[in-house]
């Protein structure tokens, strides 16, 4: 089959979870853990094993080693497999980026051929890469995609301006514009990162050790300290999306919750036995979201507010690009789910904005013409990356932008190290 006629697969490797999928639907097609069990025994062997280890299963002596390597599971599957004897579970992904190649090759391979059922060399594929990510981690995944999967093409995307092209869908958005502040909040770490015409603005970056593992975990531990009969993160996992949303005045929710005993809620627990258990479920409605605006009330280590860091992130960026960076705040991520967390922000970031405004005017005695602050919330947010890349890459000059195979061969890896960045369609 030509690959001229086929979808571009998108993948999206995140530090907690995995999005697959092909280009032009709406969701990807699967989402599961960025997770892989090998055998214990293999563990030590596969970490130095070659690229060659996946193409060389029948090869002579090495034949018993390579079944083993092999052996392994991704996802879910994975994380089953290591609650048995036999199988050790890995991450490959911290903070974003690749940090064992070998199990990232197998777990390609596996969402390639097991999970997307398709030939690499019919497929142009989009993979994402955080802000930042070293050259030569790009240079790695194209010697894997070329040489252990020979796919058609390769185009690898920065996360941040793919969540910026998901933003389009929003009713808010005018022009179509690869301008912004984007607020990426995963499972494991939160950027604020601000792009400038497509190009991320690294010098201005920030992150904040604040995302969804550290809010489910401080659920977990109200319900602990309230001694609920289930604390199990899986429950708190389970009340975080179900119940919990951004509210405007902690003092005064306090205080709703409790004139009104029925803003409390109840979360049933299914246990193994098929029994019920009740679980209440109180303040942490609200508390849970408020991590990212009061963070002391979770963490003594860090103090500074969200809407301080996105003040700071566009303050730090060329003064001819801040005023687009305020117009154009855009979320992306499972963790800027909660209900009002986009209007919460883009309030508390409007008043430091108005307060360094009217203080400039009083010093200038000039009248300034303001700044617009304007937070984009949509619905494709928690999958914006994903999204993002399978808008792109439906369009009809995507395979223009991407490395092909026949560049890859005559260039070699380093032909990544430069990407051609989309034109805005």
């Amino acid at each position: 089959m030509s690959s001229i006629n086929t979808p571009a697969v998108v993948m999206d490797n995140g530090t907690g979870l995995t999005k697959l999928g092909f280009a032009g639907n709406d969701s990807p097609s699967w989402v599961f853990p960025t997770a892989i069990a090998t055998r214990a025994s293999a563990g030590a062997k596969s970490s130095t094993a070659g690229k060659s280890n996946l193409s060389s299963a029948t090869s002579g002596s090495n034949i018993k080693r390579d079944m083993e390597d092999l052996d392994f599971f991704i996802g879910d599957e994975a994380i089953e497999a290591s609650k048995g004897p036999g199988y050790a579970l890995n991450y490959p992904i911290r903070h974003g980026q690749v940090e064992n190649w070998d199990q990232m090759e197998r777990f390609w391979e596996n969402s390639i051929f097991k999970y997307l059922k398709c030939e690499p060399e019919d497929h142009y594929f989009l993979l994402t890469e955080p802000p930042l990510n070293p050259p030569e981690n790009r240079e790695n995944t194209a010697e894997i995609m070329f040489e252990s999967f020979n796919c058609a093409g390769l185009y690898i995307a920065v996360q941040a301006v793919l969540a910026l092209a998901a933003s389009w869908t929003s009713s808010k958005v005018q022009d179509r514009s690869l301008t912004g502040t984007v607020i990426d909040s995963g499972d494991g770490v939160t950027h604020v990162i601000p792009v400038a015409e497509g190009y991320v603005i690294g010098s201005a970056i920030k992150n904040i050790p604040i995302a969804g593992r550290d809010i489910t975990s401080f659920i977990q531990t109200l319900l602990r300290d309230r001694g609920e009969p289930d604390t199990s993160l899986k429950t708190a996992e389970q009340i975080k999306q179900q119940f919990c949303y951004v509210c405007p005045d902690i003092v005064k929710e306090f205080n709703k919750f409790d004139s009104h005993p029925d803003m409390f809620a109840k979360y049933i627990v299914e246990t193994v036995n098929k029994s019920k258990i009740t679980v209440d479920v109180g303040y942490e409605r609200f508390l849970a979201g408020e991590i990212f605006f009061s963070p002391e009330i979770a963490s003594s280590d860090f103090l500074t507010p969200l809407p301080d860091i996105v003040d700071q992130v566009i303050q730090g960026s060329p003064i001819d690009v801040r005023k687009n960076l305020y117009k154009n705040i855009v979320l992306s991520g499972g963790s800027t789910m909660f209900k009002d967390f986009g209007r919460r922000l883009q309030r508390d970031l409007k008043a430091l904005v108005n307060e360094r405004v009217s203080q400039s005017e009083r010093l200038s005695g000039a009248k300034s013409s303001g700044v617009q602050v304007q937070v984009i919330s949509h619905k494709r947010q928690k999958n914006a990356v994903w999204f993002g890349g399978s808008l792109l890459a439906q369009t009809s000059d995507f395979k223009s932008y991407c490395h092909t195979k026949q560049d890859y061969d005559e260039y070699g890896p380093n032909i990544v190290r430069n990407f051609s960045l989309f034109g805005v369609p």
